[in-house]
Order: C-alpha cells, then sequence, then structure tokens
C-alpha cells in the first residue's frame, strides 16, 4: 500500500485547529448556495478531500474517517474549498447527490427554525456602516 503525502504544508501553516486538532467544515451546495451540513476535519481529512474529490470528514463520535456517501449513496462531489480568512473554518462547495443529512433531509438544518426574530436595517447608509 503507497503511503499518502500529508496535507501541503503552505496549506498546514494556514489552518487554526481546535483543542482536538479540528477546523469546522461548512458544507453548501455550489449552484445554489444552499448551506447543507456542518462537519470537522483535522489535517488529513482535509488532504483527502483535496486530493480525492470527494468529501471526507473526522467523525467525533466515532473517532473515525468517515468519506460521506460510502454507506448511504448520499456523495458529496468537491467543486472547491476555501479558507475563511482566520484559517479556522473551511467553506466546502459540492455537488450533493441525495439528502446532506444522516436523517434523510435534504439539509441538516431543515429540522426546525428556531424562531429568531428578523432584525430590520431602517435609515442606516450601508455605505457607511462600521467594522462588524
Amino acid at each position: 500500500m503507497a503511503v499518502m503525502p500529508p496535507l501541503d504544508p503552505a496549506i498546514a501553516a494556514r489552518l487554526k485547529r481546535d483543542d482536538s486538532g479540528l477546523v469546522a467544515a461548512v458544507v453548501q451546495q455550489h449552484d445554489t448556495g444552499e448551506v447543507l451540513m456542518l462537519g470537522w476535519m483535522d489535517d488529513e481529512a482535509l488532504r483527502r478531500t483535496l486530493v480525492e474529490g470527494r468529501v471526507t470528514f473526522w467523525s467525533r463520535s466515532r473517532q473515525e474517517y468517515w468519506r460521506k456517501g460510502d454507506t448511504s449513496g448520499h456523495v458529496q462531489w468537491v467543486r472547491s474549498v476555501a479558507l475563511d480568512c482566520d484559517g479556522d473554518a473551511l467553506l466546502v462547495r459540492v455537488d450533493q447527490v441525495g439528502a446532506a443529512c444522516h436523517t434523510g433531509d435534504r439539509t441538516c438544518f431543515d429540522a426546525g427554525d428556531l424562531g429568531a426574530t428578523a432584525g430590520e436595517q431602517v435609515g442606516h447608509d450601508t455605505q457607511q456602516g462600521g467594522a462588524a
């Protein structure tokens, strides 16, 4: 069995991992912008995702790698992967086949809106807004 090279050191140096060595990965449908799910990646899961063209996560509960769709058939084909400005989150744009959520829902966020009050911007010039 061939030994796979590690994650590109230039990419690894940009990552800010949590105490478990993980980075959050937001998965988004590439053509609609629909947010599908949140998963976790370590360096190896990210390397696999970048080179294999399918999304691989680290399962915090099972303590093992899992490639989305291997058992369900609900594959996530990678279209792009971006790192946020702080280096602590990834945006993985995919072509999702079938449901993204293990419950069978299209997204992991279909389970229920929490009923937040929608804010409204009134009388504020968006061109003159301050830092977030």
